[in-house]
């Protein structure tokens, strides 16, 4: 999924519109409708509606992030092999660590890994000290 405009740290964050715009609101308005119709027609039909719909959005919900997760494991893994290529070692980093790391240049990459490291930086500290932002465009 690549994008033409420029990622910089203000705005490399993102929502996936078909996610939080189409899917979870038309969820919700399913729960809302089911539960109405429930209400005004009492049976075990309109019970089972308001199941459906509830088990709709647990599975949303759950799905998502098990994408996020797999996406955190490549991101992790494409972030070690780069390390090891320029610096030929790898430091200890936290999985989040990891992630935010992805947006430095070649450049910096391996001063920024060694001082989250040695100092236990947090994403946000590490995005922050960034000079050259790196665009991860791939990113859901």
């Amino acid at each position: 999924m690549s994008d033409t405009a420029l990622q910089t740290r203000a705005n490399h964050m993102r929502l996936d519109p078909w996610f939080h715009f189409v899917l979870l609101p038309g969820l919700l308005f399913f729960l809302i409708w089911t539960v109405v119709h429930f209400l005004r027609h009492m049976g075990s039909e309109p019970a089972m509606f308001v199941v459906i719909a509830l088990v709709m959005i647990v599975m949303a919900l759950r799905v998502r992030p098990y994408a996020l997760k797999v996406q955190d494991r490549v991101i992790r893994l494409e972030e070690r092999l780069r390390l090891e290529r320029l610096c030929g070692r790898i430091p200890e980093l936290t999985e989040a660590q990891w992630i935010a790391l992805r947006f430095a240049a070649d450049e910096e990459a391996v001063d920024l890994a060694e001082r989250a490291a040695g100092e236990g930086w947090k994403p946000k500290q590490i995005k922050d000290a960034i000079k050259s932002w790196r665009g991860d465009y791939w990113r859901v």
